[in-house]
């Protein structure tokens, strides 16, 4: 077995001469035969080997277990650095699982002590079981493949060199030379869903086939493999359509529904996880749920996701890690001539002049003698209506942004110009009438100083 094991470090690059490797000692056989493993290759791989042991707090003979490691790591002269987690009373106070609890618990205190003793990698006594577990488990809660893929033989700074041999070897291994190790009396209690996954599906499925450990296990290497190339595809697919920004990342929708939906799915997963660092909490239906929204007939709307937001305005997808501030509404008076400045950045200018200096975005001109101060500068109100210059009657103000397609985080940042009606939607649209007279009569002149927003933050 350790020639095996020397091998599969060397070939899946899992560790390189002169490393510094934590290894994860529980007390239990998994991680007592790679503490020994990963000790007798020390001197010639060479190797600087160390332990971390994590008392979780959930069972009476923990203390013990802890007691065993010490002398474990003791015997073979092994720094050991040890942390203990009352995991109970912090699964209480997160509202979460025990065993989702304890894994994080686990991997925090793990990194910050690889980090601190300045090891390279952190060594994992996962075997062949474990994975087929971890493939059902898994399945049963619904992952997508890249779930199925399960665990890898590197994993940022996590190494599992022992993915390759089963349960029964790893105890061969240890019967053999002699070596003790302890039993966690948890590991039978079928509360947990791994347990039961272990005691009571995986005894089921023998009776259909015997080596079902052994395919599960490559079904998830060959899955591994997948995803790999397909990590590449979708890394380029997320640069050639999306707009990257801090947080966020937009689409064009006609981008993505050009896509075959098995590959809009991935893409989708890949920007969350840019958005969001992670994916913890994100679950196939979460996806699926976005993809909804490029599909649906209603040209806006929103889901609040694990950790993220996604948005559909109009032709474009956004998915963000915050949901967009609702901006305040606004509301002062113009007294007369002078500058104003505006929420959110910028300034309105009033002036008066003796003649036409030309309209644009920017810019609208009024009838000075017919424009009565004070005006009102405010935030649009359902039932405004607008008289827009070019067109007949009146319109709704919201109809008229309907047609502008314009996003309504966008839409919560107009600003509008109010005298006996509205004068001027600013930046976008003049009402009509109130045109400057003839010449020889003043003209009141606005113009907005409006901060240029980035390309991607709002």
């Amino acid at each position: 077995m350790l020639t095996a094991f020397a091998r599969i470090l060397r070939e899946q690059h899992l560790l390189s001469p002169g490393d510094r490797v934590l290894v994860a000692v529980s007390g239990g056989a998994d991680s007592v035969a790679l503490l020994h493993l990963l000790h007798a290759l020390a001197p010639t791989f060479p190797l600087t080997v160390l332990a971390a042991h994590l008392d979780h707090g959930m069972r009476p003979e923990s203390p013990q277990d802890a007691e065993f490691v010490r002398g474990l790591c003791a015997g073979l002269d092994v720094v050991l650095i040890e942390g203990r987690v009352d995991v109970p009373v912090l699964a209480a106070q997160r509202r979460r699982g025990l065993e989702e609890t304890a894994r994080d618990a686990r991997r925090q205190f793990l990194c910050e002590a690889a980090a601190r003793q300045r090891c390279v990698a952190i060594a994992l006594g996962h075997h062949r079981d474990d994975q087929a577990e971890t493939v059902l488990f898994r399945l049963l809660r619904g992952s997508a493949l890249t779930g199925l893929a399960a665990m890898r033989p590197r994993s940022t700074l996590f190494i599992r060199p022992l993915l390759s041999f089963s349960k029964q070897q790893i105890l061969d291994f240890l019967a053999a030379q002699r070596l003790p190790f302890v039993e966690d009396a948890s590991n039978a209690d079928v509360t947990f869903t791994r347990n039961r996954i272990r005691h009571q599906v995986l005894p089921l499925l023998r009776d259909f086939n015997p080596r079902i450990e052994e395919h599960l296990t490559r079904f998830s290497h060959r899955l591994a493999l997948e995803e790999d190339y397909w990590e590449r595809e979708e890394r380029r697919l997320l640069a050639e359509l999306g707009q990257v920004g801090d947080a966020e990342v937009r689409f064009e929708r006609g981008g993505l529904l050009a896509l075959h939906p098995a590959v809009r799915l991935r893409l989708l997963r890949r920007a969350l996880l840019s958005v969001r660092g992670d994916l913890q909490g994100v679950a196939s239906c979460h996806l699926e749920g976005i993809d909804g929204l490029l599909l649906a007939e209603r040209p806006q709307a929103e889901l609040h996701l694990p950790g993220a937001w996604a948005g559909r305005r109009y032709e474009q997808l956004w998915l963000r890690r915050v949901a967009p501030e609702a901006c305040p509404s606004c509301l002062f008076t113009i007294d007369g001539p002078g500058t104003y400045p505006l929420p959110g950045g910028g300034e309105l200018q009033v002036v008066l002049v003796p003649s036409p200096l030309g309209e644009d975005r920017r810019a609208a001109e009024f009838d000075a003698a017919r424009v009565p101060f004070p005006l009102t500068l405010r935030s649009p109100r359902p039932g405004d209506r607008l008289r827009p210059a070019g067109l007949d009657g009146s319109k709704k103000l919201k109809d008229l942004l309907i047609d502008a397609k314009m996003p309504r985080e966008k839409r919560q940042r107009l600003l509008l110009v109010v005298a006996d009606e509205i004068l001027w939607v600013v930046g976008m649209r003049r009402c009509a009438g109130w045109q400057p007279a003839q010449p020889g009569g003043m003209v009141l002149r606005l113009v907005a100083q409006l901060p240029e927003s980035p390309t991607i933050h709002l």
